[in-house]
């Protein structure tokens, strides 16, 4: 008789690690974040360590009494790896796994991992393995025993060990083949970029904190499709849909990887063509997750971060979701936005409140037509698809002379039905 075993993949149990420079900053709230991308990751997290100093160590990351402390909490709770929550250079990271000898991690890994996993297409896959090489190419001199600590968990998805044990000319000659395959990918996308804006057909962009509702907002519009999960970048490849307003006119709506705190640069650099998104969008429906106490402080990021991708004079629609979270007090508190143009609050799950979101779409997009009245004679009858299609039809009679249309339609069509005439 055969013995079966079954062999179960065991769990990494990390430690995280923060540094606080000031009183009273976001130090725990980011910890907790950090929690979050660490389960998202596959890891569980054991124990928290925070230090508060003027300055981060520039040689271990915390000072020599904390990696004392560090390594008795190894000890004490068998954790097999930590992570720290900022950005670890090179000598940070050599020092301290000489000193604590365990797996060693920073945010920006545990980033790069999930978006490893998380990458579906071709474009997302190649973005995430620049992204990662750019990042493991600053520390390839640091990276000494942690090369073979990298046998499998978390901080280990994408270009991998063999890769990283190669030499630096090996690591820039792929970089170099990754970013002429991604100029292609860019190519691509800024033709269908202006195939779409040569259609007078206007684009909203999808933004928002990671995990804000993003995904589920497209699917509910516009059967989408789109993975929905309750975890940090669950989606990561934008999605670009249809969606066919109540009067008939039609917008289209993108979807755009989420927003967080220390969102690495690499990951902004790389990621560039799919957040430009935003920039060439006509307009910005910013999502917000209305039930999350720091609401305020992810809002902020965003708009950093639309800022630096230089996504400006747009008009923004911010929609405060997830309001069936709220308590019944809660429910009734105005929500702002000082940025928006125009505030409404919804719930993506449930539905509450995209009728008012559909409308407000129509209302921008009436902004920006020009009122046709018109009369097109029963040959002419041909030009009026037109209308139909990218314009909001008020009126159409049929008369004696032909069919009269009053209709709200985009400045182009206005010149060309006009000049036809």
């Amino acid at each position: 008789m055969t013995d079966v075993f079954e062999i179960e993949e065991l769990k990494e149990r990390v430690i995280l690690v923060g540094v606080s420079l000031q009183d009273n900053d976001d130090t725990e709230d980011s910890l907790e974040e950090l929690a979050d991308l660490v389960d998202t990751a596959g890891a569980e997290v054991v124990g928290t360590l925070i230090q508060s100093r003027a300055a981060i160590h520039p040689g271990t990351y915390v000072g020599s009494g904390k990696m004392e402390e560090l390594r008795s909490l190894l000890i004490e709770t068998d954790a097999t790896g930590i992570v720290c929550d900022d950005e670890l250079s090179p000598a940070q990271l050599r020092n301290m796994e000489e000193f604590l000898d365990t797996k060693v991690m920073d945010r920006t890994l545990i980033i790069l991992d999930i978006f490893a996993a998380r990458a579906s297409t071709s474009e997302g896959k190649i973005q995430v393995e620049l992204a990662q090489l750019k990042y493991r190419l600053s520390r390839l001199a640091g990276l000494g025993k942690s090369l073979s600590r990298l046998g499998g968990g978390i901080g280990t998805r994408g270009p991998g060990e063999k890769k990283l044990e190669m030499d630096r000319r090996y690591v820039k000659n792929r970089i170099a083949q990754l970013n002429r395959e991604l100029s292609e990918v860019r190519q691509h996308r800024e033709v269908r970029r202006s195939q779409r804006s040569s259609k007078p057909i206007k684009t909203a962009a999808i933004v928002g904190y990671t995990n804000a509702g993003k995904s589920t907002l497209l699917n509910k519009l516009t059967d989408a499709g789109v993975l929905e999960e309750d975890k940090l970048f669950a989606t990561l490849d934008p999605t670009t849909r249809n969606l066919v307003l109540n009067s008939g006119q039609e917008i289209l709506l993108t979807d755009t990887v989420g927003f967080i705190r220390k969102l690495p640069h690499h990951l902004i650099e790389a990621f560039k063509s799919t957040l430009e998104e935003a920039k060439y969008a006509d307009y910005i429906l910013h999502v917000v997750d209305a039930s999350n106490p720091q609401m305020e402080k992810q809002m902020h990021i965003v708009y950093e971060t639309l800022d630096s991708l230089e996504v400006r004079d747009k008009k923004i629609i911010t929609l405060f979701n997830k309001v069936d979270k709220l308590e019944a007090e809660r429910h009734t508190e105005p929500l702002r936005d000082f940025r928006a143009d125009k505030t409404l609050k919804i719930s993506a799950r449930t539905g509450e409140g995209l009728s008012e979101v559909k409308k407000a779409l129509e209302e921008l997009l009436r902004e920006d037509k020009r009122l046709l009245e018109q009369v097109f004679s029963y040959d002419e009858a041909g030009q009026i698809q037109q209308v139909r299609k990218y314009g909001e039809l008020l009126n159409e009679e049929y008369r004696d002379n032909g069919i009269y249309i009053k209709a709200f339609v985009p400045e182009e069509i206005y010149r060309r039905l006009v000049n036809y005439q």
